[in-house]
């Protein structure tokens, strides 16, 4: 009835927000340690999640996602995001050129949209209109929350901008709000990605270039931060991060180099930051990363050594998969070809866990531990996920920005490997860095897979044959038998 009449029923406009302390450490008299969690009806969310369903057709249907934003879009994720900057970067060490990356940081930006703007970008961006746009207009209007803690509630206060935190439609209605602002990106030339409300700006070149394309950057920024006082958001200069990426020899031949924001904000490189999750250092060494995801593992499993005694296998094995493999596997595209003494660092975290986890001593052999507990290890974690994201490249489940990496070979001469599908191997430039990127890292290892794995569809818009429940089976299982040899 709410969909059909272009109205969204008053009672699910209201919203209960719980303040919750950020960590128990932190001062409970301070108001900004606390979160605001806001819970909305039930009903309110199941209305949505239809709306959402017949708006994500919309979007898909006639092409209107923004490419560049990776947020709360199917096949998109932070590791896409991150694996694309990633190879972009590695690529451009490789061709002796230096990167300026630049994380822009935004103040409240869900809270501060403002519901007009949106409203017209509804309708004139994304073609949403009659019954259809009276919904929208209903859904955002006459919004209103109460705060509540412990046994106590306070007074109704009303929402006349942002988008309803918690709610289902309130993230991509937020990315259909920035539409135009990757569009204004793209205009300028600078590389961009998005996702969600975090925006990494990055442009590479000689270092001898260095003072125009600084200057370049910064006319971005401005032009950034007056698209975003047209609209509401706000950008908060004392956040935003400013790197310079390259190899020593190559940041060696910049003289000071510093990027000045409005109101005569200088923003002096950081040695390292983090982007997504992931630790980024000046030379992308990964190194800060495996550090700080050492000390965060191992904290992990000092606690379940600690109860290990009273928990069954079962619990202790899942116990691990949440806390520790989940950090291990979280973007581990980005470790392929590390150096071998980074990747051992990283073995060492699963060891140990296994150690844990089957109660065993430091002093004896791991691999028949890994092996029963038929975990694979590290290089064949990082080659899985490649290998999936390959294939899902392979299957158009990637982002465009993705496949694009990715060239299938054709060859017009009839021999046993015509069959399969192979990858076009790129032209390598300083291998050592080289071999690190997707885009190099992809076909080598996609070729070496076995054939079973790697045939094509017949009579099918799919390039591949193969489904992915059985590419990931058997792809584990070829990988298993790579870890533990006969």
């Amino acid at each position: 009835m709410s969909l059909s009449t272009g109205s969204f029923p008053h009672s699910f406009k209201q919203s209960v927000v719980t303040p919750l302390l950020k960590k128990p450490s932190l001062d409970k008299e301070n108001s900004s340690n606390y979160r605001p969690i806001s819970n909305l009806s039930f009903l309110s969310k199941l209305v949505e999640r239809i709306v959402k369903t017949r708006l994500d057709h919309h979007l898909a249907s006639n092409s209107l996602y923004n490419p560049f934003q990776s947020a709360y879009t199917r096949y998109h994720s932070t590791e896409t995001t991150l694996l694309a900057v990633h190879d972009s970067l590695i690529q451009a060490i490789a061709h002796q050129q230096v990167t300026c990356l630049c994380l822009l940081d935004l103040s409240a930006a869900f809270d501060t949209i403002d519901h007009n703007i949106l409203i017209h970008r509804l309708s004139s961006w994304f073609g949403i209109t009659d019954v259809a746009l009276s919904w929208f207009e209903s859904y955002l209007a006459d919004r209103h929350f109460i705060v509540s803690a412990s046994d106590h509630k306070s007074s109704t206060f009303s929402l006349s901008c942002g988008v309803p935190q918690g709610s289902v439609l309130g993230p991509i209605l937020f990315i259909m709000y920035t539409t135009p602002f990757s569009s204004l990106l793209s205009s300028t030339g600078i590389n961009h990605h998005l996702y969600a409300d975090d925006t990494q700006l990055f442009i590479s070149f000689s270092p001898s270039s260095y003072p125009t394309n600084i200057i370049q950057l910064q006319s971005v920024i401005a032009q950034v931060s007056t698209w975003m006082s047209a609209n509401l958001l706000i950008l908060n200069p004392s956040k935003t991060e400013f790197l310079v990426i390259g190899n020593p020899q190559q940041l060696a031949k910049l003289n000071n180099p510093q990027l000045t924001l409005d109101c005569n904000t200088t923003v002096v490189p950081v040695h390292k930051a983090r982007n997504l999750g992931v630790i980024f250092d000046n030379h992308l060494s990964l190194n800060s990363q495996i550090t700080a995801l050492s000390q965060s593992c191992f904290y992990h499993i000092r606690d379940l050594r600690r109860i290990r005694d009273s928990l069954d296998f079962k619990t202790a094995s899942t116990i691990a998969t949440a806390l520790v493999h989940s950090k291990l596997d979280y973007c581990n595209s980005l470790y392929y070809n590390l150096p071998a003494y980074e990747i051992q660092r990283l073995q060492y975290i699963q060891n140990s866990l296994a150690r844990a986890v089957c109660r065993k001593s430091k002093f004896l052999h791991i691999s028949p531990t890994l092996k029963a507990l038929h975990w694979l290890k590290i290089p064949e974690r990082i080659e899985y996920k490649v290998a999936s994201l390959t294939y899902n490249a392979l299957q158009f489940r990637q982002p465009s920005y993705i496949s694009d990496l990715l060239t299938v070979q054709s060859s017009s001469y009839s021999t046993r490997s015509s069959s399969l599908v192979i990858l076009k191997r790129p032209t390598v430039v300083r291998a050592a860095i080289s071999k690190r990127s997707f885009y190099h890292s992809a076909p080598v290892l996609w070729n070496s897979l076995p054939p079973c794995l790697r045939q094509p569809a017949e009579n099918s818009s799919n390039i591949l044959g193969v489904s992915r429940p059985y590419f990931l089976a058997h792809l584990k299982t070829f990988l298993f038998s790579k870890s533990f040899p006969p």
